[in-house]
């Protein structure tokens, strides 16, 4: 088993923040990565319950940039609620990374610089 195979590395955000690409990314490097869906949960800490991950990272998005990548038509209410469900998994994340105005690879870039400090 490789270092990167070592630790399962939680990526947490709300919807459109590129979770499910970054988790993809990751794993085609070597590294076990998952994307948990903790925005769409009424329990604070399931993030933590399902899949007890050992670094933590969360991805935000605005409510604009989410619409305009997912193509969804959710209200500013929808997004509000999702942030309040993702506030414990904020808390606790080791890294927490601002997509709106970075691409995937800039995403994928600054993820992977700061697992080289943790891994």
């Amino acid at each position: 088993m490789t270092a990167n195979e070592t630790k399962l590395i939680g990526i947490v955000g709300p919807c459109g923040a590129g979770k499910t690409s970054l988790a993809n990314r990751l794993n085609a490097l070597g590294y076990t990565a998952r994307a948990i869906a903790q925005e769409h949960s009424y329990v604070p800490d399931m993030w933590q319950r399902l899949t007890r991950p050992s670094l933590l990272i969360f991805l935000q998005a605005s409510h604009p940039v989410t619409s305009r990548r997912r193509k969804m038509n959710w209200t500013l209410q929808e997004w509000e609620e999702q942030q309040r469900r993702l506030e414990h998994a904020r808390r606790s994340a080791h890294l927490y990374l601002e997509t709106d105005h970075l691409t995937l690879d800039e995403v994928l870039e600054k993820v992977l610089e700061f697992l080289k400090t943790r891994i």
